[in-house]
């Protein structure tokens, strides 16, 4: 009993956030099971493994604060003290930084949201739809921010030397931090397996469809099916191919083994039906191309249905996806589709990105490592120096991130150099600032070296 009193606000704290897990599964998941089950219905092509995954990566979103709530109860008193002054400011600066974020992206598309037919249904969606992708960027910022703003509190007040007075090290007094550090990251691993980089790719499409307007997911896009010798070149994809609606100009070229031209199929929209899996053509123009003979040209009465192709629109629209936009389980099935075929279509912008979705939320544990020992300083000189090397160094991690993962696209480096280099560098560097931090050794003698009146 008098364990129950006293442990009974942590039980407490874990028995609302199981149930808050338990409640946004029973919203989410049954979503999730339908998009994934359309998914593999009408593009059976695709990675069934991963996209079955997706409401297995989901149901663990939902349960980590819960998860989060039980290594908090488990802690000492000051681990605990250190979870909750770090949280707090965590939560002021992700706000702050959230609504900084949210005026100016409404300053830049307010001409759209006055266009839509329901403005306040629109906003409501087009932010709704966007907050992962909105959380992965600004997460990382946040938490510099607070380990900064929590650490040199902590500092100024003398209690990081009580703290390690009491007997632990540098290192064991901010392992709680870097606990919470492995949390976010698993947090944005989670969104940015499929929901994040889908996100921020249907802002255009959302802003399209409140204002009535038509969108187009890909244009210009080229596809070959080497087994069956046919080159496919489509116009324009609609924003809603899947739902049934048709591709626009298609030019569908078939060619012998000695890739000479046999025949060419030119038509204004293409339907592919998925339970009937057969493709109607309208407005076709039929080209039959003989050697040594001009080419005839008929154009067909009425619609061409067409049963002995196998190929969907998803398929076909693959070359032209922005790799950007697509999560894991969506880059896995483009590259399995096209590894065959590299030289036509390059492999290492979709190959790179893979490897970035698992690098890109690991920036939240580096920016721990990173801010933390920067952040705590003993002397009377004051964090500015520690504070001005963390703000650069993690301005620093972002640009060079940026431009490996470019060289990464470019086929300049290897996808998985040009996706983990930065965090591997920046862990090393990390590791060096906590090696001098631990020993006594002050690294304002560091920045005095580096850039001269530095304090």
């Amino acid at each position: 009993m008098q364990f129950l009193r006293s442990h009974a606000p942590r039980l407490l704290l874990i028995l609302a956030l199981a149930a808050l897990g338990a409640g946004l599964c029973a919203v989410l998941l049954p979503m999730e099971n339908r998009a994934v089950t359309g998914q593999l219905t009408g593009f059976p092509d695709s990675d069934a493994a991963a996209h079955r995954a997706r409401p297995l990566v989901l149901a663990a979103l939902c349960f980590l604060p819960a998860l989060g709530g039980v290594i908090y109860s488990l802690g000492g008193t000051l681990d605990r003290y250190m979870i909750r002054q770090f949280l707090g400011i965590f939560a002021i600066c992700l706000s702050a930084l959230f609504m900084i974020w949210l005026l100016i992206d409404l300053s830049d598309n307010i001409g759209e949201f006055r266009a839509a037919r329901d403005t306040a249904a629109t906003l409501a969606m087009f932010y709704g739809s966007r907050l992962p992708a909105i959380l992965l960027l600004l997460l990382p910022y946040s938490l510099l921010l607070a380990l900064l703003y929590a650490l040199g509190k902590l500092s100024n007040h003398r209690e990081i030397i009580a703290i390690i007075q009491s007997g632990r090290g540098v290192f064991r007094s901010t392992l709680p931090l870097m606990v919470a550090g492995v949390f976010l990251t698993l947090f944005c691993l989670g969104i940015n397996y499929h929901w994040a980089p889908v996100a921020e790719g249907r802002q255009d499409e959302i802003l399209a469809e409140a204002s009535g307007k038509s969108t187009t997911e890909a244009t210009r896009v080229l596809y070959r099916n080497p087994a069956e010798r046919r080159l496919w070149m489509i116009g324009a994809f609609p924003s809603d191919y899947q739902k049934g609606r048709p591709l626009l100009d298609v030019e569908v070229t078939t060619t012998d083994e000695k890739q000479r031209i046999l025949s060419r199929l030119s038509a204004s929209h293409a339907k592919w039906d998925r339970d009937s899996r057969r493709w109607t053509f309208e407005n076709v123009l039929l080209g039959s191309f003989t050697p040594g003979n001009p080419p005839e040209y008929q154009r067909s009465a009425g619609p061409l249905n067409i049963d002995s192709w196998p190929e969907t629109p998803w398929q076909l629209i693959k070359p032209g996806l922005s790799p950007a936009y697509l999560g894991i389980p969506d880059l896995s099935t483009w590259l399995r589709a096209n590894s065959r075929q590299p030289s036509f279509a390059d492999p290492a912008p979709y190959l790179t990105h893979w490897h970035y979705r698992w690098a890109l939320p690991c920036a939240c544990l580096v920016t721990v490592l990173l801010a933390t020992p920067l952040a705590i300083h003993f002397s009377r000189r004051g964090p500015g120096g520690g504070i001005f090397l963390a703000v650069a160094l993690a301005a620093l991690m972002l640009l060079v991130s940026n431009i490996v993962l470019a060289f990464g696209e470019a086929g300049l480096l290897p996808p998985i150099a040009a996706a983990w280099l930065p965090n591997l560098t920046f862990t090393l560097l990390a590791a060096y600032l906590f090696h001098r931090r631990i020993t006594g050794r002050p690294i304002y003698h560091t920045l005095r070296r580096i850039l001269p009146g530095g304090g």
